[in-house]
């Protein structure tokens, strides 16, 4: 028997605790590919489910990666043994993941391990959000609550290399949102002021498309700023799920509100997104032109200082573990 090591999550009463165990290395079934990996992100989410496990059986976590192919399962044939992957699953952290190829992207050559791992989850959610739900246009405003955040800063430079107009992005922090300027922003907005800066940013036209990860909180203030006909596409609620909506805008300016989560789709839904995703942005991913900003690396063996710094919540870029 064949065995790994991989970063479990062990419910407890008081929230999970990560260990690191040795486990069976996973068979590909059909249509299926074993990835030896190299690095694995580590995102919001899975710290926020690691502190709410308190009971069940233990998990691997992660759901992004990077690596090289080991095996291929029956009929899997997009990719050849040793190609360089990143992709997007579940149990990711650990030396070796089992994932369908539908859900692999090949990894252009000038990438490291640890920007290609960073790179599956915030930008496949962010490019569904902008191009597929939010139907983003050539020359369309765009507007990118919680810029600095891992799906801020992948919103940024996707609405950028996707043609978007003006790109107002907001942040709390004033050294977060001078960590993000440089992605393509045309107007970084602090704590105050977005109604004045989009109208100096837009020529008074407002924001055809808002990117929202802080929810409730800033909900009146996004909706106040979009344009005739606009649309805010809602993808977390960080700041809380409730706030107030002025329906007479809503309704007078033709708005609409769009929600998404991968978690209410089916597999092949999400497989589909993937391939969105790598259609339109691989290219600029290996030109440069999108970049994946790494914030820290920490060895498997560190995971648990790693999710402590996700938790501390004052990095720009992406934490990642390295296998």
């Amino acid at each position: 028997m064949s065995m790994m090591r991989a970063a479990f999550v062990v419910p407890e009463a008081a929230g999970g605790r990560l260990e690191i165990r040795d486990t069976e290395i996973p068979a590909p079934g059909a249509g299926q590919i074993l990835v030896r990996v190299k690095a694995a992100g580590l995102n919001r989410g899975e710290v926020l489910y690691r502190r709410a496990a308190r009971k069940g059986a233990p998990y691997i976590g992660g759901v992004e990666f990077a690596g090289e192919v080991a095996a291929l399962g029956p009929g899997a044939a997009a990719f050849a043994l040793g190609d360089r992957v990143m992709g997007h699953g579940a149990a990711t952290q650990a030396d070796y993941v089992v994932v369908e190829e539908r859900a692999l992207m090949s990894v252009p050559a000038s990438l490291s391990w640890q920007e290609a791992a960073a790179f599956p989850n915030v930008f496949i959610t962010a490019h569904d959000a902008l191009a597929t739900a939010g139907g983003l246009r050539p020359g369309d405003n765009v507007l990118v609550n919680a810029a600095a955040s891992g799906i801020g800063v992948a919103a940024i430079q996707i609405a950028r290399v996707l043609g978007a107009n003006a790109i107002v992005a907001t942040s709390r922090s004033a050294a977060k949102l001078a960590a993000v300027a440089p992605l393509g922003v045309t107007c970084a907005v602090g704590a105050e002021g977005l109604a004045e800066a989009v109208r100096t940013a837009t020529g008074g036209k407002g924001i055809d498309l808002a990117i929202d990860i802080v929810g409730g909180p800033t909900l009146a203030e996004t909706v106040a700023v979009l344009a005739m006909g606009g649309r805010l596409v809602n993808i977390g609620r960080m700041g809380g799920r409730l706030g107030e909506l002025d329906m007479d805008r809503l309704s007078f300016f033709g708005l609409r509100i769009i929600g998404v989560s991968f978690r209410a789709r089916s597999r092949s839904q999400t497989l589909d997104g993937i391939a969105a995703c790598a259609r339109d942005l691989l290219p600029h991913l290996a030109s440069g032109a999108i970049r994946v900003p790494i914030a820290r690396s920490f060895a498997l063996a560190d995971i648990a200082a790693a999710h402590d710094i996700v938790e501390l919540d004052g990095h720009v870029g992406k934490i990642v573990i390295t296998l």
